[in-house]
């Protein structure tokens, strides 16, 4: 297979499943085995490039908070995204010193974190079924939020925004309002560790010299792709439950296992 082909199919894996709750990493392991392992750098540059395609999305957003940051409805909307992002920023950190924040050398943790992902999708929908929940991000959701990216970076087949979206609708939040803030700190996170881990990776001496063509059109690949998922993403959770991604994770969890153990 040419080079530039598996990259544009990484980029594509990484785009369509980064913001859904379905395991990234669990899809790029099941590529790697196929395609042949890349560097952990040109992961984290895909990455950062799904990241930087939500900008466009929430701009305005973003925008809008901070021009009227002096407004106590965007300083405290701000001061929530800010405080999630402190806590997973250190805890990332100390995760990684501490050398909790592995990938793990089988399949099988990922595996089983996709399948049992799925099931506890399952209750949470089935519990929070009659309860649409309200608008209103509280202090609790925003802290939860921030200690749930560290729990799925612990456990690589938890997904991101699965944790972050499914603890917020626990505590009460709408979905909708769930799936936007999970994103914002989604694309603010990543792009800050992304950037964190290129420029060590850089500084070690680590990125190799990966054709500039695969780099261009993995990175393409999955800013185009992350694009469209999070804007389908967000009119879908207007009226529609996550059980779908759930069976698909049990499913995916469960073919994991049987493939690779």
């Amino acid at each position: 297979m040419p080079s530039w082909l598996s990259a544009l199919i990484s980029g594509l894996i990484e785009g369509l499943t980064e913001f859904i709750p379905v395991s990234s990493t669990g899809h790029l392991l099941i590529a790697d085995r196929w395609m042949g392992q890349r560097p952990e750098w040109f992961t984290i540059f895909i990455q950062v490039g799904a990241a930087l395609a939500l900008l466009p999305i929430f701009w305005k957003k973003l925008m809008g908070l901070l021009t009227t940051w002096r407004e106590p409805t965007s300083r405290d909307y701000l001061a929530k995204l800010a405080a999630a992002f402190f806590i997973t920023g250190v805890g990332g950190v100390a995760l990684e010193q501490s050398g909790m924040q592995q990938l793990p050398e089988t399949v099988g943790p990922v595996a089983w974190a996709t399948l049992i992902g799925g099931f506890v999708i399952l209750g949470i929908e089935a519990w929070r079924k009659h309860h649409p929940g309200s608008p209103d991000l509280t202090w609790t959701i925003a802290v939860a939020c921030g200690l749930a990216q560290l729990v799925a970076a612990v456990f690589p087949g938890t997904s991101r925004s699965g944790a972050t979206i499914m603890i917020a609708l626990v505590l009460g939040l709408a979905r909708p309002a769930a799936a936007e803030f999970s994103f914002i700190l989604g694309m603010i996170t990543l792009t800050a560790a992304g950037g964190y881990k290129l420029l060590g990776a850089w500084r070690d001496g680590e990125i190799g010299d990966t054709a500039a063509l695969d780099l261009v059109v993995g990175f393409l690949a999955a800013a185009v792709s992350a694009f469209l998922v999070v804007k389908w993403l967000l009119r879908f959770v207007q009226n529609h439950t996550f059980n779908g991604f759930a069976i698909y994770r049990i499913i995916l969890g469960t073919a994991l296992l049987v493939w690779f153990i």
